[in-house]
């Protein structure tokens, strides 16, 4: 019943199969998983913090920094170096091991303001922290001096199913995202991808997700479970607030067919009590993102997880636990 193996030749309708058992019989079974392949105590603090603001081309329905919708963010330059160093020095002291900046671009362009980005990888790694970016697609190039910079992650959500993936974002494709993954993995820079519920989606495409980047040849090193973040303006602004039973459902499906993978709960805690992210972390969650802010949006802070990690105990997993191999995800 509990597989003792890697695999990534997930059939949809074996990820089902998971996905709709009792609820209660797969948490057993997801933390059965969770304590064969893990360290059940550790999660994986992270911070994220928006080093460029708003005025993102993209049409991403759920965003609060897409350009075309007036959801009250102010576009904001690149940040300064020595601003993002210090946030991330805050960040460290309060317990975050991988630290994460977010760039408002559609994609990675070769200008100054790039070069500067390349200048807070190698500080925040200088630092002694995980470093990862999330700033669109890049090129096989960019990735290349991004990692000869440092960086130790990327994230590039999958978001949805390739079959739901439209009627959320049209400015790009599924397959640009999946392309945009291999070019990740081909500069030896793990792979931060996952998605977000409360789009409209079906289950099916929320199994339809989890098979996308369970059947990837090498498992994401993380992978974000999020919850919808309802914000006034976007498009998404009045969908129904998700479920805590889905959360766990999604997370812990995600435990037993990815075990070795970070499972991050993601954006949505602010409206989660700690019995409910309890439950998460007994289905097998082992990374959060701590600080106030996630972007743009509002997430618990540092010391509200303190409070959580003492009452459930829990501990900060340590940087740098894994070590990072070049694999080209194309045959």
């Amino acid at each position: 019943m509990y597989q003792d193996e890697i695999r990534t030749d997930w059939t949809k309708n074996e990820i089902a199969e998971i996905y709709n058992s009792p609820l209660l019989e797969l948490v057993y079974r997801a933390a059965t998983v969770h304590r064969n392949f893990q360290d059940t105590a550790e999660v994986q603090v992270c911070t994220l913090l928006s080093i460029k603001t708003g005025g993102c081309p993209e049409d991403c329905a759920y965003c609060p920094q897409a350009a075309r919708f007036n959801t009250g963010v102010d576009v904001q330059a690149l940040m300064k170096k020595e601003d993002v160093l210090s946030y991330a020095e805050k960040a460290r002291a309060a317990g975050s091991t991988r630290f994460c900046m977010g760039a408002a671009w559609r994609e990675v362009r070769d200008n100054r303001d790039f070069d500067r980005v390349l200048d807070m990888v190698k500080g925040v790694n200088q630092l002694g922290m995980e470093v990862c970016c999330t700033m669109g697609m890049l090129t096989e190039e960019q990735a290349a001096k991004l990692h000869e910079a440092g960086l130790y992650a990327y994230n590039h959500n999958v978001d949805t199913s390739a079959e739901h993936y439209s009627d959320i974002i049209t400015t790009r494709t599924y397959n640009d995202r999946l392309r945009t993954l291999n070019t990740v993995r081909k500069a030896g820079i793990s792979v931060c991808s996952g998605g977000i519920i409360g789009l409209g989606e079906s289950h099916e495409d929320r199994i339809g997700m989890l098979h996308t980047l369970s059947t990837l040849p090498q498992h994401p090193e993380s992978v974000p479970i999020n919850a919808l973040v309802r914000v006034k303006g976007t498009p998404l602004q009045d969908n129904p607030k998700v479920d805590i039973w889905d959360m766990v459902k999604m997370i812990a499906t995600a435990r037993i067919i990815m075990p070795k993978t970070m499972v991050r709960l993601s954006a949505g805690r602010t409206e989660m009590t700690i019995a409910e992210q309890a439950f998460c972390f007994m289905a097998g969650a082992n990374s959060i993102f701590a600080g106030d802010k996630l972007l743009t949006t509002p997430n618990p802070s540092f010391d509200e997880d303190k409070a959580m990690f003492e009452l459930l105990g829990l501990k900060p997993r340590v940087a740098f636990k894994e070590e990072v191999k070049s694999v080209d995800l194309v045959a």
